[in-house]
């Protein structure tokens, strides 16, 4: 639990570093905030486990995706179906590899030992570092 939150609290404590006049400074440590605010964990979806998401995506064939927090290529995938899909973008399935270590095994045994994500997994199909416009075409209408 611990290292997710290390990009964020890296950042405030260089954003409140910041020197020079006032208002720089302010505006300086605005920036890390919002940047924090966007790394932390709490600004990420709701994870579940691996297995559940597996088995729950058989039932209903919504996507699951693998993602840790901090990661630029997720955090892209992520504001990208955000915006292109809004809410049906949370229907999906997430899996916090960082929390779950069967999901980061499934990560793993599908990048040849890396832990690369976003990892997409849907219909049985791995697709690793997907370009979101492919993730949308995943996701149906009533998923």
């Amino acid at each position: 639990m611990r290292r997710v939150w290390t990009l964020p609290v890296l950042l405030l404590v260089v954003g409140g570093a910041a020197g020079g006049n006032p208002f720089e400074a302010a505006v300086t440590l605005g920036v890390f905030v919002l940047l924090a605010g966007v790394m932390s964990p709490l600004a990420f979806p709701r994870s579940i486990g691996a297995v559940e998401a597996q088995r729950r995506s058989a039932v209903d064939g919504r996507p699951v995706v693998f993602w840790r927090p901090g990661c630029a290529f997720w955090l892209r995938l992520r504001l990208r179906l955000r915006l292109r899909l809004g809410h049906r973008a949370r229907r999906m399935y997430w899996v916090d590899i960082w929390r779950d270590g069967e999901g980061a095994a499934l990560v793993r045994a599908a990048d040849g030992g890396d832990e690369t994500v976003p990892t997409v997994l849907v219909a049985g199909r791995v697709y690793t570092n997907p370009d979101p416009a492919r993730v949308r075409e995943l996701v149906t209408p009533a998923g």
